[in-house]
C-alpha cells in the first residue's frame, strides 16, 4: 500500500472535535505503536483560523485578526482525508514528538512554537489555502416529495 500521509502532507480531519479542520502531518506511524495498535499520525492543525483583513485596517487590528489558534493530536488514518497540498515543515518536525503528549507543559510549549511558526507563515503569504476555513456547501436533497 502506498504511503499517503508523508510528513508535510495537508489533510482534513473527518471525525471528532476538529472535524473539517486542516492539519499538517508531522509524523506518520503506519504500523502503529503498543498503545495505539492502528495506523495513525501525529498532526498539527488550526483550531481557529485568522480573520479577514482589509487595507483600511490599522496595524494593531491587523495583528489581532492575524492570530491563529493551533492544536496537536494523534489521529487515526481513517479519520483523515488527504489533499493534494503539502506544507514545508522545517520548523515543525522538532516541535512535536510522541513524548510531547505525556506532559501537559510540554504540550503547551509545543503549541506555542507551532502558533509562532504558523503565524509567521500566514503573515508571509505562503500556503494561503491552508489558512482559510474549509468551505462547506449544503444541498437539500428531496426524494420527490413536494414541500
Amino acid at each position: 500500500m502506498p504511503r499517503v500521509y508523508k510528513p508535510g502532507k495537508v489533510a482534513i480531519v473527518l471525525q471528532g472535535r476538529q472535524a473539517g479542520k486542516k492539519v499538517v502531518v508531522i509524523k506518520q506511524l503506519d504500523e502503529g505503536t503498543k498503545e495505539r495498535p492502528y495506523p495513525h499520525a501525529i498532526v498539527a492543525g488550526i483550531e481557529r483560523y485568522p480573520l479577514k483583513v482589509t487595507k483600511r485596517m490599522g496595524a494593531k487590528k491587523l495583528a489581532r485578526r492575524s492570530k491563529v489558534k493551533p492544536f496537536i493530536k494523534t489521529l487515526n488514518y481513517s479519520h483523515l482525508f488527504p489533499t493534494r497540498y503539502a506544507f514545508e515543515l522545517e520548523g515543525l518536525k522538532g516541535t512535536v514528538a510522541a513524548e510531547t503528549f505525556k506532559e501537559p507543559t510540554q504540550r503547551e510549549d509545543s503549541k506555542k512554537q507551532i502558533k509562532k511558526l504558523l503565524e509567521d507563515r500566514y503573515v508571509s503569504g505562503k500556503n494561503k489555502w491552508f489558512f482559510q476555513p474549509l468551505r462547506v456547501c449544503c444541498f437539500l436533497v428531496t426524494q420527490g416529495v413536494p414541500p
